[in-house]
């Protein structure tokens, strides 16, 4: 008669992984999670790797609000240089005809500069990269950029831009604002100068305004 021995468990370097990557990106899906890591230097294949993370429930999708990590940003503090560190958030607003519109703002929390103010119906993530790539190219770029948690700021593409040109993004706690007050200042002065002030027909004539 044969004796059944069970085989070695060599699963569980892969569990460690995916459960870390899992928890520190929740919005993200297997596709995103295998990249990381590929890119951390993992050479596991493709199928063994969706077995465990389906083993693991992973692909279970998640009902109500979705979690994001636990967000601790460094207190608020005007940096002693520039590109010390920029903050970036969006806002919006509407034509005369009603189709809503978001700028991208940025600015430089040393001597709260305005580094760019890029508008447009949709800006997606790609956008957001290629836009602060833009600025860089005349300045460089900054040592950390602070952020609120939208969807284009906590994507993928936004994550590996960072990690390629050495930026650390710190990421405000939700429904704390004013952990990034320099942004939302200029946010302020922005809408009371522009958008109480005009009414805008076209996209044209909001990114003309200076």
């Amino acid at each position: 008669m044969y004796r059944y021995r069970r085989r070695p468990n060599r699963d569980g370097e892969i569990v460690e992984q995916l459960l870390q990557l899992a928890h520190q990106r929740p919005e993200e899906g297997f596709p995103k999670l295998f990249k990381r890591l590929r890119r951390l230097g993992r050479g596991w294949g493709h199928n063994r790797v969706h077995r465990v993370y389906c083993s693991l429930k992973l692909n279970k999708r998640r009902k109500g609000k979705r979690r994001l990590p636990t967000r601790n940003p460094t207190p608020l503090a005007v940096p002693v240089a520039m590109n010390q560190r920029w903050s970036a958030d969006f806002m919006s607003d509407a034509l005369w005809d009603g189709r809503r519109y978001r700028t991208f703002n940025v600015v430089d929390d040393f001597n709260r500069e305005a580094l760019l103010i890029e508008v447009d119906f949709n800006l997606p993530a790609p956008r957001v990269v290629r836009e602060l790539d833009r600025i860089a190219a005349v300045r460089g770029y900054p040592h950390k950029l602070r952020l609120d948690n939208a969807p284009e700021l906590i994507s993928l593409a936004l994550a590996e831009w960072a990690e390629q040109h050495g930026v650390t993004l710190e990421f405000i706690k939700p429904g704390k604002p004013m952990q990034n007050g320099f942004i939302e200042r200029f946010n302020r002065s922005y809408r009371q100068a522009v958008f109480n002030m005009y009414v805008f027909t076209t996209l044209n004539e909001v990114q003309e305004q200076p």
